[in-house]
């Protein structure tokens, strides 16, 4: 495990997406930064971080994705490992909002951001960027987010909880290689608000009521309507509204 320690850069998917196109890199190099200023979410998001106090982290991830429609395994695999280190270090009520945001109670304390890049070969390189919120206290502006330190009144180490992680996500990619219907199941079973009834808006800016029922093997959230019908929506097409 290969590891590259930045103060401040824009980007730390972006380093190391550069990086691993110019040079052949070992698979599950890491690139840490103390600051980030150009942090992405999902979809072109916006993620912001005050400066040393957050884990902010991206893997490299070859030789895994053989086929672009298992793309959403790697989701489950990393949100599942950032889970199983967060559990032991015993932080209260979590939860996966899908896609891929770390929830404790109703609060955000994490957000998940992964980049594939099919090569010529066919083969498939992940970039899994995650921001966590560890130390940081002061989330003016910011109603639904959270971090651990808030949450259990403590501060945390950031280097223990990065080679954790890095660990959990190694073990939990290769374990998905071989048996995803383990991880599949404890990622639907750690779904926020599945199985309650809950508001979400659409693109349209509609508000309808919905039951969350799972995910579906492409990565589409799955709600039951009040029709009785099943109807399946890609990230950004629906919003929860908590």
């Amino acid at each position: 495990m290969k590891l590259i320690k930045l103060d401040a850069i824009d980007s730390t998917n972006e380093f190391l997406k550069g990086l691993s196109n110019k040079q052949e890199l070992e698979n599950f190099t890491i690139v840490t930064a103390e600051n980030q200023t150009k942090g992405k979410g999902q979809m072109g998001a916006v993620w912001a971080s005050e400066a040393s106090k957050n884990l902010i982290m991206s893997v490299l991830v070859k030789d895994f994705l053989s086929n672009i429609c298992q793309i959403f395994n790697l989701n489950i695999a990393v949100s599942l490992a950032v889970m199983e280190v967060l559990e032991s270090f015993k932080i209260p009520d979590l939860s996966i909002k899908w896609p891929n945001d770390i929830m404790s109670y109703n609060k955000k304390i994490g957000g998940i951001l992964i980049e594939n890049s099919i090569k010529s070969d066919g083969t498939i390189v992940s970039i899994v960027g995650l921001g966590l919120n560890v130390n940081q206290t002061n989330f003016e502006n910011l109603p639904k987010a959270s971090s651990l330190a808030v949450i259990c009144a403590a501060k945390f180490d950031k280097e223990e909880l990065l080679f954790s992680i890095c660990d959990a996500i190694e073990k939990n990619v290769k374990l998905c290689k071989h048996n995803p219907a383990v991880l599949w199941s404890g990622y639907s079973n750690k779904l926020y608000k599945k199985g309650i009834p809950m508001p979400f808006s659409d693109q349209n800016n509609c508000n309808f009521m919905g039951i969350i029922q799972g995910v579906s093997a492409v990565g589409k959230l799955e709600i039951l309507l009040e029709d009785d019908s099943i109807a399946e929506f890609d990230i950004k097409e629906i919003q929860m509204l908590y």
